[in-house]
């Protein structure tokens, strides 16, 4: 009977490690779906994780099209999501975190063991198959809390996804605003440099004063010096911008428009922006998973404090002349010198941890939103501010100036010294104008990579218009 039983509990032992040990395995995606929904749902855009040689060859030409037409800021995220190998090497965890996964649903490979021994004539045989009991026992927690883990990777990484979109906008805004600044900066030069040329004619012919001449020769050497600062600084932030995209040669030649796009027409208000970004922030969904796990992780400490080893084994021997044994042995981890108090407190301090770096990461959240809520508003206020108040002032003034210049009643210095204040108001308009879609990127993100729906539609980049300023 004893014979009977031993058997049958080593049998169902290894049905048990069969079964339990096959039931997970590599899926074809590792959870990437996760990502590429983020991306469609809040973005809008297209997210590929390239691991073979025909999608990278599909995403580059996808690359290239996009790049054959004036570069816009939709069109720089999309790229960047394609070709931004940073972005695929984070993918990479996704990969990490499932195979953590699928090694914690497979019990440890069961041990035999054979011994033969000789004395004399008579031969004794020994065979034992063992397997940790107490692996089979926590096997489904332990699945549980990795499964946790392999959750809350998907949600970072795909907060990672999003946070590569919102610097590919800011790199990209920083690029159109630094070289409209470029270019507006080469028309002042231009007219700096005719305004001197004609001031050194007429000093020459005696009909202009050394002062007013040093003066138009000043300005001429500032804007000189402007011009060569802004033109490093286009180039600067169109390699911050080439870096987010990921490409290089003949890719990185690229056309840029030459203007940021205008202001939205309206500034929606938008209510429990807090609330809001507690539900959407993909950060704190994957805090809220890691201090779930670390629960269960100290509740399967403190339940396997006192035993932390446990094998089951089926032995059998055999010796000459003799009839053979079976039976089993169990082996046990004897608390003698550690009874797990420290492994314990150990669990206790980690999720503790987790948990107030989870009330911190709310906490700073809800400030982001605030903060980044008021400088959107600013933001609009003030470029709309440059567009409908301090432009067209400044226009009314060169135009009236342009009249009276035409009737004899200004010189031509007046006229270029009107120019010269206009220039503070062109470049005023062009920061505040790139500090706005900067702050809309900035709420954005801080809201979880997404605008509320109808505010969303509002605050989305109106067509430029034909005149410039």
């Amino acid at each position: 009977m004893l014979k009977s039983s031993t058997r049958r509990l080593a049998l169902c032992a290894l049905a048990a490690t069969l079964l339990l040990g096959g039931c997970a395995t590599i899926t074809q995606d590792s959870g990437f779906k996760t990502v590429a929904d983020v991306a469609r749902d809040r973005l809008g855009k297209d997210a590929t994780w390239q691991r073979s040689p025909e999608a990278r060859d599909s995403a580059a030409q996808r690359t290239r099209e996009l790049l054959a037409q004036p570069l816009t800021m939709d069109s720089a995220v999309q790229i960047a999501l394609l070709n931004n190998r940073g972005l695929q090497a984070s993918y990479a965890e996704l990969g990490l975190s499932e195979a953590a996964l699928v090694q914690a649903s497979r019990l440890p490979n069961p041990g035999f063991s054979f011994k033969r021994t000789r004395s004399g004539d008579d031969l004794s045989i020994e065979r034992t198959f063992s397997l940790s009991f107490l692996n089979l026992l926590t096997l489904p927690m332990a699945t549980r809390i990795e499964s946790r883990y392999f959750e809350q990777t998907k949600l970072l990484v795909a907060n990672q996804m999003l946070q590569v979109a919102a610097d590919t906008r800011r790199a990209y805004v920083n690029a159109v605003a630094a070289e409209q600044s470029a270019r507006y900066a080469e028309q002042v030069q231009q007219a700096a440099e005719a305004g001197a040329e004609f001031a050194k004619r007429l000093a020459s012919a005696g009909n202009f004063s050394k002062l007013d001449r040093a003066r138009e020769q000043a300005f001429y050497a500032e804007a000189t010096a402007t011009l060569a600062r802004t033109r490093q600084q286009a180039q600067a932030e169109r390699e911050a911008l080439i870096r987010m995209l990921g490409v290089w040669g003949a890719d990185s030649g690229f056309k840029l428009p030459e203007r940021l796009p205008d202001l939205p027409k309206d500034r929606p208000e938008l209510q429990q922006i807090e609330a809001y970004a507690l539900r959407n922030r993909l950060d704190i969904q994957a805090g809220k998973l890691q201090v779930e796990g670390l629960a269960s992780s100290l509740g399967l400490t403190q339940a396997t404090r006192f035993i932390n080893v446990l094998d089951l084994g089926y032995v059998r021997n055999s010796k000459s002349n003799e009839p053979r044994e079976t039976g089993y042995e169990i082996g046990i981890e004897i608390p003698l010198f550690d009874w797990g108090g420290a492994r314990v407190a150990r669990a206790q301090s980690i999720y503790m941890q987790a948990a107030d770096q989870l009330a911190d990461t709310a906490v700073r959240a809800r400030s982001e939103v605030r903060e980044s809520y008021v400088r959107y508003q600013t933001a609009y206020d003030l470029s709309r501010h440059y567009r409908d108040e301090v432009v067209p002032l400044r226009k009314t003034i060169s135009d009236e100036m342009l009249l009276r210049y035409n009737g004899m009643l200004v010189s031509v210095f007046e006229l270029l010294a009107d120019a010269r204040e206009q220039v503070n108001a062109v470049n005023g308009y062009i920061d505040a104008l790139r500090g706005y879609w900067i702050a809309q990127t900035d709420l954005q993100m801080a809201l979880g990579g997404k605008l509320p729906l109808a505010e969303a539609n509002a605050t989305a980049p109106a067509p430029n218009s034909p005149e410039g300023h």
